[in-house]
């Protein structure tokens, strides 16, 4: 009897497999034992099962239905794998029986909740047989045979398995058609020239029936094991599930909601969607990538490159069941060991994000509805008036002319080149928005980017091969085909057109899943498979095409229904190329659609949330979940976006998101303004003086995206990252930290003037204070008055900060104040990367000063490990060393007596170094 069954780290014995390295076994495939069988258990099991079920009938009212086999009342509920996942359809034992399943009714749950599937997969449901299996140069290659037909049409018989050790602690399996090809995601992965030589897993196959279990040979942990459910592959219905080893899951997205996921019978769809963000719903990016946490400590990753409609569906088994409706199963495995490694691996495979321009990381204001450039310029001159930071200014749609890409309303935004002007006078630089979708109503010839867009036939087709026509912002529209290389040329004409009179600094790209205000296209769509296919995941709407186009419109590369996931990408790769060809500098854009290596051309934001408190506490997973995604230049709109905020609402905001890697305030039309400017002088002054401790903070923010752009790392990080093995951790998500070392506890709730967050065990010092409090790992009360925004520095390290300016421009020629944290033991350690700040490439090319900094034995030192002219521009002014024990007696510069300050909370300060950056140094205290 075939079986699926729960593997345990201690059953790996269960089936007879085939060793990492082992010659394959020619004939006589092993079969996997059914876990129940052995010593009586299965009579007991059934017995028990059986008087179970007469019970549970009694106290249910029935609710069970006719009595079910015996091999169904064995496989306990959490273990249930849907064998009958359609929506909309209320699932009867004969529609579930036709397809060879159990059916168990349970009794009703609240409407829109999920729970034990009715219709599951016996023991004994037909899969794949793994019938041969041999060594390749980088790992495996086998062929797998289905006998019986599945339930989904065109379910294809014969497949291939492609496995490669890729990497000691990267995993690679591919599962294919045996016979022809299929869509594959056209994104650039790393191709590796050699087989691993010491991998940290071990892999074994399930033979009959097919399944793969993957094991941490440190611990035993079984990672993946998926013979608990049978691997379906149709044309159009794509299924395979696994246990987990934990209940600890995060990433897969774009959802809103915890960062920790539910396993309660909770399914999360990918499919790109213009929605304002709901719980429950697919939103506006895909992202098909997991991180688990493992008992003990450990992490692992799982990555399925594949861009069509998909959900995944979690079970408390602890389990969870991949189902795709295209293209092929091509999974990436990263084995950490620790999370920060986990998403290092992940994006060595998408690729690292690029490096932002300096000005990309102070503040930015926007809003729909200034409505001319004049109103623009007054908000800037307000700010100004304030002395409040402000790098960039942006406009939404209102400033086109009749929301037409390319435009510019010449009544009400005539100003706008004065304004750009202006801000680039000011060491401020300007934003605007564009959409994909291009209008298709102007008089032929009056508008060149759909005339021209039309001639070289770079939209998006119907199926009858004529542009497909929906209707977004200014009416009827095109939809441009990025995938398409001639678009990028026509994209980058436009926008050369359009700078040369007003001389944009950055980009934002919205509406790119893409966006339709109709379902299709203004003829609907035509019957058939793509528009209708035979499984819809659990996408908003119950359609592919809602609030879209259709899913057989034509691209250059494929069909829609396997791009559309991509779009986004797609737009922002065409855009941060024709940034770079336009200014010559690095690209700041900003995208609302998202896929894996997104990060390569743009940040994004979460999209159009509201002015509510609760929408501020789910930025805080959404930007950490983007940090998983190898996305780390992410924010919220800053007091919400729809909706009117409330003071002590967008002052809290405002404290938040002046640590939101992006930071935009931003909100719609129709509604009362929200820049810092209008709000009373005490609330202001709050939002100008947590926005200049961010502007402090620069030279530390800026070299957390060095290491993101260089390895990987993220910048804003749960506080698991760092503490995997405080369980305490694992769920937080009302903290974040910046890098290893600031912890950022802002308040959530209104009318309070405390906050009680969690400090992980050790020495934390108040950034703004110094004074340390010492924590077993516990959660604490903190006084947080609206003026105050809980900032804590980890010990052990050392941040630079500068004195902060109104730009990242006036910040950058100001002084820097060290900011040491000793630890326990009187040692730190920090780093600094800088450069001119704007350049392509400065790394690559060498352009960059790198200096490290340490503290040992009552020494601090500046090693420059290298230098240019750059960093002959800044002088390192203050050091402040937070945690000395007892009053230095004398301080030493470079063997010179120097004065200092000592405070009562153990705070040393060193003040007028006068040391430049590009040289080394040391202060001693005696």
């Amino acid at each position: 009897m075939k079986s699926y069954q729960k593997l345990t780290a201690a059953q790996p014995a269960a089936c007879r497999v085939e060793e990492e390295g082992a010659a394959p076994v020619p004939s006589g495939h092993g079969k996997l034992a059914p876990w129940w069988v052995g010593s009586g258990l299965l009579v007991a099991a059934v017995l028990l099962s059986t008087i179970t079920v007469w019970v549970l009938r009694q106290v249910s009212g029935g609710w069970l239905g006719p009595t079910a086999p015996p091999k169904c009342l064995v496989v306990p509920e959490s273990q249930r794998f849907d064998c009958y996942p359609e929506r909309r359809v209320v699932v009867t034992q004969e529609l579930c029986e036709s397809r060879g399943c159990c059916f168990i009714q349970s009794p009703p749950l609240a409407e829109g909740k999920q729970g034990v599937p009715w219709c599951f997969y016996p023991p004994d449901f037909p899969s794949y047989t793994l019938e041969s299996l041999n060594q390749t140069a980088l790992g495996m290659v086998g062929l797998l045979v289905r006998r019986e037909k599945a339930y989904y049409p065109r379910d294809i018989q014969k497949l291939r398995l492609d496995v490669e050790f890729e990497t000691d602690t990267r995993l690679h399996i591919k599962i294919t058609d045996a016979a022809n090809p299929r869509y594959e995601v056209p994104l650039d992965v790393p191709r590796v020239m050699k087989r691993a030589e010491n991998p940290t897993y071990s892999l074994n196959f399930s033979w009959d029936p097919f399944g793969v279990l993957l094991q941490r040979k440190a611990t035993g942990t079984v990672l993946l094991n998926t013979t608990v459910a049978p691997l379906i592959f149709a044309d159009q219905f794509l299924q395979i599930s696994t246990s987990l080893p934990s209940k600890f899951l995060y990433g897969l997205g774009e959802h809103r909601g915890s960062l920790l996921h539910s396993l309660d019978w909770n399914t999360l769809t990918l499919w790109a969607r213009d929605v304002s963000p709901t719980e429950s719903f697919n939103l506006y990016g895909a992202h098909p990538f997991y991180l688990l946490m493992e008992e003990g400590g450990n992490a692992h990753g799982v990555f399925l490159l594949n861009s069509n409609a998909m959900e995944v569906a979690l079970q408390p088994a602890p389990g969870l069941t991949w189902r795709t409706i295209g293209g092929v199963l091509d999974f990436y495995i990263f084995l950490g060991p620790d999370p920060n490694m986990v998403i290092q691996q992940y994006q060595q495979v998408i690729g690292f994000p690029a490096m932002p321009p300096i000005w990309a990381l102070g503040f930015h204001l926007c809003r729909w509805g200034y409505g001319s450039s004049n109103r623009t310029w007054q908000t800037v001159r307000a700010m100004r008036n304030y002395q409040i930071p402000q790098d960039g200014q942006w406009n939404d749609i209102d400033y086109m002319d009749g929301y037409r890409d390319f435009t510019l309303d010449s009544q009400k935004f005539a100003s706008l080149p004065s304004l750009v002007e202006d801000l680039h006078k000011h060491g401020q630089h300007y934003v605007m928005i564009l959409d994909p979708g291009i209008s298709s109503t102007s008089p032929h010839g009056s508008y060149w980017p759909f005339d021209e867009g039309l001639r070289r036939g770079l939209f998006l087709n119907t199926t009858q091969g004529q542009p497909l026509i929906g209707q977004v912002w200014p009416g009827f529209t095109a939809f441009a085909d990025f995938s398409n290389p001639d678009t990028h040329q026509w994209w980058l004409e436009n926008l050369q057109h359009f700078h040369a009179h007003v001389p944009f600094d950055g980009l934002w790209i919205d509406m790119n899943e893409p966006s339709n205000f109709m379902d299709g296209s203004e003829d609907g769509c035509p019957p058939g498979e793509l528009d209708n296919p035979p499984y819809t995941p659990a996408v908003l709407g119950d359609s592919l095409s809602a609030k879209t186009v259709c899913a057989s419109a034509k691209q250059k590369i494929s069909v829609h229904y396997n791009l559309h996931n991509l779009y986004g990408l797609m737009e922002a790769k065409a855009t941060a190329s024709a940034l770079i060809q336009i200014r010559g500098k690095r690209p700041f854009l900003i995208s609302r659609s998202t896929f894996p290596s997104q990060g390569r051309y743009s940040g994004h934001w979460l999209g159009d949330n509201r002015s509510q408190w609760k929408d501020m506490h789910y930025s805080i997973p959404g930007l950490l979940s983007f940090s998983l995604f190898g996305i780390p230049l992410v924010g919220a709109d800053i007091c919400g976006f729809s909706g009117s905020t409330s003071e002590e609402l967008c002052t809290r905001w405002m404290q938040l998101g002046a640590f939101y890697p992006f930071s935009r305030n931003h909100n719609t039309q129709n509604e009362k303004a929200q820049d810092p400017t209008v709000f009373s002088p005490a609330a202001r002054t709050a939002m100008k003086d947590v926005l200049l401790t961010r502007y402090s903070l620069l030279p530390f923010l800026y070299t957390l995206f060095h290491r993101a752009h260089l390895q990987g790392d993220t910048v804003a990080r749960p506080l698991f990252f760092e503490f995997p093995q405080d369980e305490a951790t694992w769920e937080l998500d009302r903290q974040f930290l910046w890098g290893q070392s600031l912890l950022v506890t802002p308040v959530l709730e209104p009318g309070v003037d405390s906050v009680t967050g969690y400090v992980p065990q050790g020495t934390w010092y108040d950034f703004y204070t110094g004074s340390s409090v010492s924590s077993s790992g516990e959660m604490l009360k903190m006084s947080a008055p609206l003026e105050h925004l809980n900032l804590h520095i980890r010990e052990g390290s050392i941040l630079p900060t500068q004195k902060p300016g109104t730009t990242t421009e006036a910040t950058r020629g100001n002084p820097l104040r060290l900011i040491v944290a000793l630890s326990s033991h009187a040692t730190a350690w920090g780093d600094l990367f800088w450069d001119d700040g704007e350049s392509l490439d400065t790394f690559e090319k060498g352009n960059y000063s790198y200096v490290v900094f340490n503290v040992t034995q009552n020494i601090f030192t500046s090693t420059v490990l290298h230098a240019t002219t750059e960093a002959t521009k800044v002088t390192v002014g203050t050091l402040s060393i937070f945690g000395v024990q007892k009053p230095p007696s004398k301080v030493l510069l470079n063997g010179q007596e120097k004065p200092f300050s000592y405070l009562d909370n153990q705070v040393l300060n060193v003040s007028d170094l006068g040391m430049s950056l590009s040289q080394g140094f040391s202060l001693q205290w005696l």
